[in-house]
């Protein structure tokens, strides 16, 4: 009982949101061709769903953000163990550290796509160099920020190199890491979104400038909702595999 009360007080400020939705454009506070009513936007979301349209677009915009995802998770963890492990390969790589993650990812879109054209190649290279960043920053901060204490005490009990660094560096290291790798989530979908705007034929952002374009205006909003609600899967899946690495690397687990 305490569990619903608690979920209807984090669910009243997004309950009321949709509410105001619903009301506003019914109220003649904004006009009605621009902001539909929250219900016709579920409506035609589920003509999407019912047509087998948003499955196709969603499952283009997933497969492009895992793919990107995916491919800077195995470049940007190891890269960002190593930086963080070694003073030599940190010193010699910051430059080039300070000089990308300034950078914005979206303004190096028009490059992506001179270099890789407009197809699927320069969308999974964007999400992978939008991901890759606070995956690899936040892997040399985990690293750095180990307790010295528990640096000192391994060492103390001959622990090789190796195994200090897999058996204490790299559990300390986790939860820092998965924060970096939340905002990667997060990134990848806002970036490829963007992406697919220009020069794609299918995927949610397709879908949102299609219909703009076609003054299908609830059909906009409904690739908008679509969007949030792959985002929430994504950081539901990370959250949940988080807990269950942190869970692992405890200290009772052994």
């Amino acid at each position: 009982m305490s569990s619903l009360r608690k979920l209807l007080r984090q669910s009243i400020v997004l309950i009321g949101f949709f509410v105001f939705w619903e009301m506003a454009p019914r109220l003649g506070l904004v006009d009605p061709a621009f902001l539909p009513p929250f219900t016709e936007v579920i409506g035609s979301l589920g003509q999407l769903v019912g047509s087998g349209e948003l499955l196709q677009h969603f499952s283009a915009s997933i497969l492009r953000s895992l793919t990107g995802f995916s491919l800077a998770l195995l470049v940007a963890i190891p890269l960002g163990l190593i930086i963080g492990w070694y003073p030599v390969a940190r010193e010699l790589l910051n430059p080039v550290l300070e000089l990308f993650r300034n950078t914005a990812a979206l303004a190096l879109l028009p490059v992506f796509m001179l270099l890789l054209g407009i197809g699927e190649t320069s969308k999974i290279a964007i999400v992978l160099f939008a991901c890759a960043w606070p995956i690899l920053l936040n892997t040399i901060a985990a690293v750095g920020n180990v307790d010295p204490l528990l640096i000192k005490s391994a060492k103390s009990m001959k622990l090789s190199s190796f195994k200090l660094f897999l058996k204490v560096i790299l559990p300390a290291s986790v939860p820092t890491i998965f924060t970096g790798i939340r905002m990667a989530g997060t990134g990848a979908i806002l970036v490829l979104i963007a992406a697919e705007m220009v020069g794609a034929k299918e995927g949610l952002g397709y879908l949102i400038t299609y219909s703009q374009y076609n003054f299908q205006i609830p059909k906009m909003y409904a690739g908008i909702l679509a969007i949030s609600l792959l985002g929430l899967l994504i950081n539901y899946g990370l959250v949940s595999l988080e807990r269950m690495l942190s869970k692992w690397n405890s200290p009772m687990n052994g």
